[in-house]
């Protein structure tokens, strides 16, 4: 394991496979929402995929309406530990970092909230366009922006204040600029890249961290302190989490922002810029006024 790597990988799947075995009810509403919304934007694309990969989406739940929706023939999970396959029979144990498909074998792959805790997002996004056939189409929604950002803000400010610095506990995320510039980067033909901003209201901190346990989102960073926190530490954050994070009702917002990204394998049937020079009207006369 490289030294620079930022998440614990192993860690990440104990606490999904606990989070998957506890099944809270309700703790999977972030998960619901956004294969829901991963789902309908797949519907709108008018085409069928004789063979789809739902790529760590931990719970099954994206895999379950795509198959419902009758778009994919065959959609094969990958998960890197079993436990979150269950009995589902078109289903690989593997790690999305190292992918075990086949160039241009594939024609569709999707991905819910797991891109943003590799460790190495780019040679992700690079094997998945390489795994594409041409016109493949890849679809994903990640974390990014201000996601948690309340929650980074109290507990900093509060492990300043008791200890003289802090460790970080909760991940960092990409803003929407940096996402689209991976999805170019790793060679994505008609890239899309857009947000959504859920804003989640909890009567107190401790129930928003209640909420992370069971959706198997606590601290994974590999920077993490190993010293456990004190109680002194919680209660303080909480106090700061009140006072900055509140509404006029004395509930609190918690920010959860959702980025979207789609791309294209490339492919010579695809619509193509026009090349430069190739215009037949200049700028100058187009921006002519009318007489």
């Amino acid at each position: 394991m490289s030294a620079t790597a930022p998440f614990d990988r192993t860690l990440i799947d104990r606490r999904r496979l606990r989070a998957l075995e506890r099944g809270t009810k309700g703790a999977d509403f972030l998960l619901s929402h956004v294969a829901a919304e991963l789902a309908e934007r797949l519907s709108l694309v008018q085409r069928r995929f004789a063979i789809g990969v739902d790529l760590a989406g931990h719970t099954g739940a994206l895999g379950a309406l795509v198959r419902a929706g009758g778009q994919v023939e065959h959609l094969v999970r990958i998960e890197r530990d079993a436990g979150l396959l269950g009995a589902d029979e078109e289903a690989v144990v593997a790690d999305e970092e190292a992918l075990p498909l086949g160039a241009e074998s594939v024609d569709l792959v999707l991905s819910l909230l797991s891109l943003h805790l590799t460790n190495d997002t780019p040679g992700v996004l690079v094997q998945i366009r390489r795994a594409l056939r041409g016109d493949g189409l890849f679809l994903a929604a990640l974390l990014g922006g201000e996601t948690l950002n309340e929650l980074r803000a109290s507990l900093l400010q509060a492990e300043a204040e008791i200890a003289g610095g802090a460790s970080p506990r909760v991940a960092p995320f990409a803003d929407l600029r940096e996402a689209g510039a991976l999805l170019q980067r790793a060679g994505f033909a008609l890239p899309v890249i857009d947000q959504d901003r859920l804003t989640v209201r909890y009567g107190s901190m401790f129930e928003l961290m209640r909420d992370l346990r069971d959706m198997g989102m606590g601290n994974m960073l590999h920077a993490r302190s190993r010293v456990p926190a004190t109680r002194a530490l919680f209660f303080r954050a909480a106090q700061i989490y009140a006072e900055r994070f509140a509404d006029a009702d004395g509930r609190l917002r918690a920010t959860f922002d959702v980025v979207y990204l789609s791309g294209w394998k490339p492919h010579e049937s695809q619509q193509k810029p026009l090349k430069p020079g190739s215009a037949t009207h200049s700028l100058a006369e187009a921006l002519k006024p009318r007489s």
